[in-house]
């Protein structure tokens, strides 16, 4: 008896022991999460917390991926998340990924979280070269990689070798060609300045519609048999079944479009296609795994009920999403104009002020340039004046001097010698003394005129000395006058909008013309549109045809070859799958 209720003690302290809760980390495209679930919760659950906590609705996209034995399986949402082949240990790892992809990005992905999801899934796959992308077209994509994370080309912040770090291309393109870093940098470069104005949801967008027409984009791949035996790849996506040669995943052999499908059934290993014409034979196929064959059911039946929703009206929930996203577009549509308005009115600002500190400089340097002339006049007015006082004194000393001589003339006429000879002498002593006392005068005479000269030049030095100093008064009063204007157009920029989003009210109120405003630039848009398309297409036919001399032929892979074949034939994805 006592035995019987120490193990009944034993077996209740057992059960409060368990765990009521277990840890789970989710790993999105761009970052980590972690929950601790509940050991009841089913897949649902755990992925409807997933989606609130990352402000999802398109759900149907996405579902949570793990890895059990080298197999890729998805959580189901109907079943408890531990009755899963889930490791046991703890945090449990599940990563969220796009299940199912759209056949018309632009159209089916409303929300900006999803499309950005979408963009990081696609980006990753073309990098890791599970999906195969032309050396051209990958180019283009890395532009618009660059325009999402950067913003706007500007070449003064944007400078050489500002994307060394970035993973941008795939190994295979960048091995395939004779460039180094810097020459596709450079290339990438030049389409990246091309993309300005774009904000980050529509850079991401035009890179979500160019991927979706490569020829793997959106496809699972599995490796199946034939009732021959015969080894061959199933692909699944959103348009249907095809089934492709394995060295050959660009190409399908044959393609069922999911319109043209009567049934789909599975037993055991065996999966059964039967086509709605019935001339056409059935097809059928195994797998070698259980876990795979339950995958490929599970991408069958969604992506097939993805394609008869898309072809019905929208639900409510799907209107109200593609009502706001229009909305919300339109409002980030005004405000990228305000602001595109308020960074011009900045920009003509501070272009005008600094016309006006380069004119206000202008002006100080010709003040300071009339300033010193002035001076240099002043000390010439001053060194002609010294000069003239020089002469004058000059002047009067050989007036004086003359004066003497003409004394000294008429001493020796007084005291004459007697004799001729000493008459003589005197004579021509006289003579002498009279040519030099005429000299003397020419000289004073000489003097004196240059000293009259120097004279005039004083009063023109003083007369241009006063002329300068009435050009620096003037220059004066401008450049005060160009301070005042400066001082309040370097206020300008004060007196613009505010930027603070935070006080603003972001409700708008969308009127029945504006709507229509609205819709006549969604179709320029759409003529815009073919316009660039035209021009994109022959922009990439211009860097093929640019790079293709640097290719090194003997690095293509099976994939080149088959693309390069593919586009040489005029066919792509759409038409293929047609012909097919």
């Amino acid at each position: 008896m006592a035995g019987a209720i120490a193990s009944r003690m034993s077996f209740s302290s057992l059960k409060r022991k368990q765990p009521k809760t277990f840890t789970v980390r989710i790993a999105t495209m761009d970052a980590e999460m972690e929950f601790s679930c509940e050991v009841k919760w089913k897949g649902k659950d755990l992925f409807d917390l997933v989606c609130r906590t990352l402000g999802l609705r398109e759900t149907w996209f996405f579902g949570l991926q793990y890895t059990i034995k080298d197999t890729v399986a998805w959580l189901k949402m109907d079943k408890k998340v531990l009755d899963h082949d889930v490791p046991t240990e703890e945090p449990k790892t599940f990563h969220f990924l796009a299940k199912f992809y759209p056949e018309n990005a632009e159209e089916e992905l409303v929300q900006e979280i999803t499309q950005h999801l979408f963009f990081l899934q696609v980006k990753k796959q073309i990098l890791d070269e599970k999906i195969y992308c032309p050396p051209e077209a990958s180019v283009l994509l890395a532009s618009y990689a660059v325009q999402a994370k950067y913003g706007d080309y500007d070449p003064n912040v944007h400078k050489r070798g500002f994307l060394a770090q970035e993973e941008l291309l795939p190994k295979r393109v960048i091995n395939l060609y004779q460039m180094t870093p810097e020459m596709w940098e450079e290339r990438i470069t030049a389409w990246y300045a091309e993309h300005r104005g774009r904000a980050r949801d529509e850079a991401e967008m035009e890179y979500l519609k160019i991927a979706q027409d490569l020829e793997m984009y959106g496809v699972n791949y599995f490796a199946i048999r034939n009732k021959k035996g015969t080894e061959l790849l199933l692909g699944v996506d959103a348009l249907g079944l095809h089934i492709y040669d394995p060295d050959n995943r660009l190409t399908p052999k044959i393609s069922f479009p999911w319109n043209e499908i009567r049934n789909i059934s599975y037993s055991d290993k065996e999966f059964t296609i039967k086509p709605l014409d019935k001339k056409i034979d059935v097809f059928k196929f195994n797998s070698s795994k259980l876990r795979v064959n339950k995958l490929i059911l599970q991408l069958c039946i969604g992506n097939h009920d993805l394609f008869m929703r898309r072809r019905k009206a929208d639900s409510l929930e799907v209107q109200q999403m593609k009502a706001q996203a229009r909305e919300e577009k339109a409002r980030k549509q005004m405000e990228r104009q305000r602001l595109a308005r308020e960074k011009q009115m900045r920009e003509e600002a501070e272009r005008t002020r600094d016309e006006l500190e380069r004119r206000l400089m202008q002006l100080k340097e010709e003040a300071t340039m009339a300033n010193e002339a002035l001076m240099r006049s002043e000390e010439t007015a001053d060194l002609l004046a010294e000069k003239a006082q020089i002469t004058e004194e000059e002047a009067k000393l050989l007036a004086q001097k003359a004066a003497e001589a003409e004394q000294e003339m008429q001493r020796i006429k007084a005291t004459a010698i007697r004799t001729e000879e000493e008459k003589r002498l005197m004579e021509q002593k006289v003579l002498e003394a009279e040519m030099l006392a005429l000299k003397m005068a020419e000289e004073s005479e000489r003097r004196a005129k240059e000293a009259d000269q120097l004279k005039q030049d004083l009063q023109e030095a003083r007369e241009s000395e006063r002329r300068a100093k009435q050009k620096l008064l003037e220059i004066t009063s401008k450049s005060s006058y160009t301070q005042s204007m400066n001082s309040s157009t370097t206020a300008l920029p004060t007196d613009l909008p505010s930027f603070n989003l935070i006080s603003e009210s972001l409700s708008f109120d969308f009127k029945d013309t504006d709507m229509k405003r609205l819709s006549m630039e969604i179709e320029k848009e759409k003529v815009e549109y073919m316009e660039k398309s035209k021009h994109l297409q022959e922009q990439l036919n211009e860097l093929k045809t640019e790079i293709e001399a640097l290719k090194l032929k003997e690095r293509e892979t099976a994939l080149d070859i088959l693309h390069n074949e593919n586009a040489s034939r005029g066919n792509s994805k759409h038409n293929t799958i047609k012909k097919t």
